[in-house]
């Protein structure tokens, strides 16, 4: 796809606009930092959120998916998803061993099911 010569500045402009978003944001972070509390209730409920928000995601993901996990049964992807899960809350530090065997799973699931098409 080729961008006309006339355009090019509105996609410099669209580019810096964003850049200049996302760095304002994170200013605004880095000062209000040290004036905020992690026991304060509004953070509390902004924590919240966020991991309601990724556990949707996580969730949409496993039931909903797209593209080459679509073709993974539900009943697969429901197994490898437990068994991650249950490597990372039994395992200290557990997180990069349960997303090393939740992929490798995975893997192994769509192997298995080309293999056997």
């Amino acid at each position: 796809m080729s961008i006309p010569n006339q355009s090019v500045g509105w996609v410099w402009l669209i580019l810096a606009l964003a850049v200049a978003g996302t760095y304002a944001w994170r200013a605004l972070g880095v000062l209000l930092s040290g004036r905020l509390s992690q026991d304060s209730p509004l953070f509390r409920w902004v924590t919240c959120v966020t991991y309601a928000m990724v556990a949707a995601l996580v969730v949409r993901i496993i039931v909903l998916p797209v593209g080459l996990l679509a073709e993974i049964s539900l009943a697969q992807r429901l197994i490898a998803t437990g068994i991650a899960l249950a490597i990372m809350l039994l395992r200290q530090n557990g997180l990069v061993p349960a997303l090393l065997t939740g992929t490798g799973l995975i893997a192994l699931f769509s192997w298995w099911n080309s293999s056997l098409a």
